[in-house]
């Protein structure tokens, strides 16, 4: 199979969807793989790691989806990249669909064949693909909220840590999963006061173990959180429904009960976002502040550091890369039911009920798509 790798456009992302190493193994396995010129990069591997890999270098985009039979990325193909896209092509990446009708119907319309990272599944019930990237964006929620307390980013002027004689910063966390436990781990080592909110009792019984008292956690409701915001300096949306739109956990009116200057981290915003002002921004201009509250929405945290991010992911998802480019897609996830929930689009076919619910589309299951 030919694998192909364009380097990424979204603005200030800098990953790349295939590593030297993952690109060596394909190649090792008797597979061809083409780079786009310079897609490594921002990651630190430049075109020279590819070609000692044995991969070709491609002069630009459109020479990558011309030639490749799959596409390997990172985010979720931009407009550009989506008119470039042709039935029969495989394309393995994130996609987050359930909050981006565009990039829906270009997928189908295209006729691509479409697998997303965030829902292909593994045997414990966790997102395998996704799981990495939570993990780098979870710790970097509380170093980025950091920086957007202080006055001179519009936030309260609040150390994370106090000093003696001064409280340090409360720090609610909405979310007890992959992102939350990370964000909870900076922001308990940054000396905040932490109150990890979740659903889940079992889960709010591990992380009160795992921290042995250092947070506090409660249970999740729309009172708690009401009443927990009033005097939050920070708080780091972590919650996610797999493939489908987050839910909307405080509203504008709410935002007034919040101090002045406190800082909304909005990790979900690549599904829609969990607060109802959120709306998605960049590295490059990742604030904005609305009634008074200071709100962080960038939605690709881990592109801030690049190389440690395009190795996690390159770990995760090369074992499936793989298994696609050895098999083909069919007889893949024929294979592994895993990596079958992540199938999203076929032939024009949306097979991803969340999506479809999130966007009024009709939608059938993979395994029905199979079956057929």
């Amino acid at each position: 199979m030919k694998i192909g790798c364009p380097r990424e456009i979204k603005p200030q992302e800098f990953r790349v969807g295939l590593t030297p190493a993952a690109a060596a193994e394909a190649i090792l396995r008797g597979h061809s793989v083409l780079v786009e010129t310079q897609a490594g990069m921002g990651a630190g591997f430049p075109d020279e790691d590819y070609q000692a890999a044995g991969a070709e270098i491609a002069p630009d985009a459109k020479t990558v989806f011309d030639r490749a039979d799959m596409i390997v990325k990172v985010k979720e193909p931009q407009a550009p990249e989506r008119k470039m896209l042709r039935e029969g092509q495989l394309l393995f990446t994130y996609l987050h669909l359930a909050p981006d009708p565009d990039q829906t119907r270009d997928l189908l319309d295209s006729g691509v064949t479409s697998i997303a990272y965030e829902t292909v599944t593994d045997a414990r019930g966790g997102l395998p693909l996704l799981a990495p990237m939570s993990e780098v964006a979870g710790r970097l929620a509380p170093q980025v909220g950091s920086w957007a307390l202080q006055k001179a980013n519009g936030g309260r002027g609040t150390l994370m840590g106090g000093v003696p004689g001064v409280r340090p910063a409360n720090v609610v966390i909405i979310g007890g999963g992959v992102v939350g436990a990370a964000a909870a781990r900076v922001a308990v080592g940054m000396g905040a006061n932490v109150t990890v909110m979740d659903r889940s009792v079992p889960r709010l019984s591990y992380l009160d173990d795992v921290f042995m008292g250092k947070l506090t956690t409660q249970y999740a409701s729309a009172a708690a959180t009401e009443d927990l915001i009033q005097t939050a300096d920070m708080v780091i949306g972590a919650v996610l429904i797999p493939g489908a739109a987050a839910p909307k956990l405080i509203t504008r009116d709410q935002l007034s009960m919040m101090p002045q200057g406190a800082v909304l981290v909005d990790v979900a915003i690549d599904q829609g976002g969990c607060f109802e002002t959120s709306k998605a921004t960049t590295h490059q201009d990742p604030i904005y502040e609305v009634d008074g509250i200071v709100h962080y929405c960038v939605a690709n945290m881990p592109g801030a550091v690049a190389r440690t991010s395009t190795q996690a992911l390159g770990n995760a998802t090369m074992p499936f890369m793989l298994s696609l480019a050895d098999k083909g897609w069919r007889q893949a996830i024929s294979d592994d039911a895993h990596l079958r929930a992540g199938l999203s689009t076929h032939q024009g076919r949306l097979t991803s009920p969340p999506v479809g619910e999130a966007l009024g589309i009709d939608a059938i299951t993979p395994d029905q798509l199979l079956s057929q």
